[in-house]
Formats: structure tokens, C-alpha cells, sequence
């Protein structure tokens, strides 16, 4: 059986699960194959946004340590970590939004894949953490990039130096998710969340996901150049003069992508 589960619904919501339980541990098969879906999901128009959780008990508790073992030297555990590297910030780039709910664990690789998605939800007593200074290594998928960015110098290196978790409650707190569910209601919520966004315009919603990159490289004159120039572009399309005069008539818009 493959490692992840595609469905997409008639509102353009593509729904990845991720099936390795009970860990669901990021085996090279599971970064190969989400590589390949996000490929098919970025060329199908219909498709507006992508909904990513785990199957079972855990989101995905870490990296698959029984692979490591073939690993032959130093060379080709850095490889695999460019692997991985690529793949994420292929996702944090990536044109349509990625939202990912979370619940159970979601530690090592498993909250590295969490943080190259761009809206994170999950439920209050989800561990999140990069423990991997317990093994003797360190976060091999940008973890130790992403994480201060997100939470700030200090609590990422309390998180990296300790490897303790923290739970979902504190870290709505610090900012590294966006909201708290109950398990029951998670995916729902998740999925409610995802057609709301898919309402808007791709042009538009592609638009904002580009700058706000801008913004999480340090780069605000750059990133203010481009929002001028696709500020512009948004008012000449079709999606941008519908949201106008859809305004003004005081309905809801009809955006075509044009």
C-alpha cells in the first residue's frame, strides 16, 4: 500500500493523509510520494487548497529511525536531508495554501513537514517537538531554520537543547499554530477552514502566498516592490473587478481565476 491518501472533494479541497500508522513515520517513500501529489495537485485546476493530517493516533511522530540503518556514512544522511529540505520549502512556497491539522504528535520531521505548511491547527494536548538531540543528531529537515522563526531564538533552542515537547496549548501561546481543536471536531474544522479559503480567488489567494514569503526571508523592500506591481495586476484582472462591483452590489463574488 502507498503511504498517503489523496481525495479531492467537488469544493477543491485535496485531502493528503498520511497512512503509516501506527507512527506514521516520513519514510523517503512518504517525501518521494508527497513530492508527486503536490505536483498533481499544483497542474489540477480544480484544486484550491490542500488539507494534510495523519492517519490513526499521531500526525507523524518523526522521521523513520529503521532507515537510518541502511544509511551508509555522513554523505548520504546529508542527502537525505537535502531531500527532505527541498520538499519543504517547496511546500512553504507552494502557489496554493497548505493547512495541516494536527493531533496526537507531531515531533522530529513529523513538525518539520507541520512548519513548511502554511496554516497549522491542532488539539490541545498534541506533543509537538524536535527531539532529536536525544538520539545524538540534530533537526535534518530546516527544523532548526524554521523554528525560531516562528516561536522566537529563545524557546527554539529550550525545545532543541531539552528535545521536551511542547503541547499543542502552549504552542498556540508561542504562535506556532493557529488555533486549538478537539479531536472529535479537528478535521472538520480543518475542512471548514479550507473551503472558506477556497472561496477566494486562486489569482489572488497564489498572490499572497508569494509575499508574504517575501516577508519570512527578511526581504520588505523587495517584497513591497512586488506587492505594488501584483496590487496592479489584481486590479486589472477579471476576479478583481468582479470582488469590486460584487462589493458595491452587496453580494457574494463569483471569481473565475481570470
Amino acid at each position: 500500500m502507498e503511504p498517503l491518501k489523496l481525495a479531492i472533494d467537488e469544493g477543491g479541497v485535496a485531502t493528503i493523509t498520511i497512512a503509516r500508522p501506527p507512527a506514521n513515520a516520513l519514510s523517503r517513500r512518504v517525501l518521494e510520494q508527497l513530492d508527486h501529489i503536490l505536483t498533481q495537485v499544483e497542474k489540477d485546476d480544480h484544486v484550491r487548497v490542500i488539507l494534510l493530517h495523519g492517519e490513526g493516533r499521531f500526525f507523524a511522530a518523526g522521521a523513520d529511525i529503521k532507515e537510518f540503518l541502511q544509511v551508509k556514512d555522513g554523505s548520504e544522511f546529508a542527502e537525505l536531508a537535502k531531500q527532505g529540505q527541498r520538499l519543504f520549502d517547496r511546500m512553504e512556497a507552494f502557489s496554493k495554501p497548505i493547512i495541516a491539522a494536527i493531533h496526537g504528535a507531531a515531533l522530529g520531521g513529523g513538525l518539520e513537514l507541520a512548519m513548511a505548511c502554511h496554516i497549522r491547527l491542532a488539539t490541545e494536548d498534541t506533543k509537538l517537538g524536535l527531539p532529536e538531540l536525544q538520539l545524538g543528531l540534530i533537526p535534518g529537515f530546516a527544523g532548526s531554520q524554521r523554528l525560531p522563526r516562528l516561536v522566537g531564538r529563545a524557546k527554539a533552542l529550550e525545545m532543541m537543547l531539552t528535545s521536551e515537547p511542547i503541547t499543542g496549548s502552549e504552542a498556540k501561546t508561542l504562535g506556532l499554530i493557529n488555533s486549538l481543536h478537539s479531536e472529535q471536531t479537528l478535521i472538520d474544522d480543518a475542512k471548514a477552514l479550507a473551503k472558506k479559503i477556497a472561496a477566494k480567488s486562486l489569482i489572488t489567494t497564489a498572490m499572497v502566498l508569494e509575499l508574504v514569503q517575501y516577508a519570512c526571508d527578511d526581504k520588505f523592500v523587495e517584497g513591497s516592490e512586488r506587492e505594488a506591481e501584483l496590487f496592479g495586476k489584481a486590479f486589472d484582472s477579471a476576479d478583481g473587478k468582479e470582488g469590486i462591483q460584487a462589493f458595491l452590489e452587496k453580494r457574494k463574488p463569483n471569481f473565475n481565476d481570470q
